[in-house]
């Protein structure tokens, strides 16, 4: 048997039942990185006989976890762990640094790399002068092929004069050129996805997003980069770790 069932733990004797005690502790391993993203669960005989439950308790708990969007059920080929994002809301750093340090692949898929004029909150926000253009950035975010957000960046060029050098880390091509990012203001809201978001995101149209609102500074204080990031709710969730 995988040792990772050897161990969960079900006790009949408890309130909770099995499946349930099975979901959560299934869904912790998922969580803290046992299984990967990719990776296929065994089948509901397999799981049923492993653990010594019924077929029905094993069958109970996958749906638990198909319904948190934590795997994924193909027809034919099995059960497979969904990719999943859990972001620390005290550390900065870039999406290709987190999908790297979770064994993902990142991934861009570029809708718009260009030299342009800004919004008006654009100007506002990164204290820009009367007829400024700034460096546009849109993408997709993928993990192993998998979109897990829609991402626009919006910089002066005396950061980023040629937006096309960035293919993977825009971070890293900051550092490269000698003006990182060293702290950011990060607002997060709920929005509902409207027809052209819920395309580029692949979810149902309405479908709630989380809408990552981040103004990034350089070492001198320099407002330096706006980012917007729509992350998919079923692959991304955030984490902030409290003291009293």
């Amino acid at each position: 048997m995988d040792s990772r069932f050897e161990r969960l733990k079900l006790d009949a004797s408890l309130a909770t039942p099995l499946y349930r005690q099975l979901a959560s502790q299934l869904e912790i391993a998922i969580r803290s990185g046992e299984w990967r993203a990719g990776e296929a669960l065994p089948s509901e005989r397999n799981l049923a006989e492993a653990l010594a439950v019924s077929r029905i308790t094993a069958r109970n708990a996958l749906d638990q976890l198909e319904e948190s969007g934590l795997i994924r059920r193909d027809r034919g080929s099995g059960t497979f762990i969904r990719p999943s994002m859990n972001q620390s809301l005290a550390r900065l750093v870039s999406f290709s640094e987190m999908l790297t340090q979770r064994g993902f692949t990142p991934r861009s898929e570029w809708l718009v790399r260009e030299l342009c004029q800004p919004g008006s909150e654009e100007n506002l926000r990164l204290g820009l002068p009367a007829n400024a253009q700034v460096a546009r950035l849109k993408r997709l975010r993928l993990a192993d092929d998998v979109v897990m957000a829609v991402e626009e960046t919006c910089m002066p060029i005396t950061v980023m004069p040629d937006p096309r050098v960035v293919e993977t880390s825009l971070y890293r091509c900051l550092e490269e050129a000698g003006q990182p990012i060293v702290r950011a203001q990060q607002q997060i809201t709920a929005v509902n996805a409207g027809e052209e978001l819920a395309r580029l995101a692949e979810v149902p149209i309405g479908q709630a997003l989380l809408k990552v609102t981040r103004l990034g500074y350089l070492a001198d204080g320099t407002p330096a980069e706006l980012t917007v990031t729509y992350c998919r709710t079923d692959y991304y969730d955030f984490s902030v770790e409290l003291a009293r």
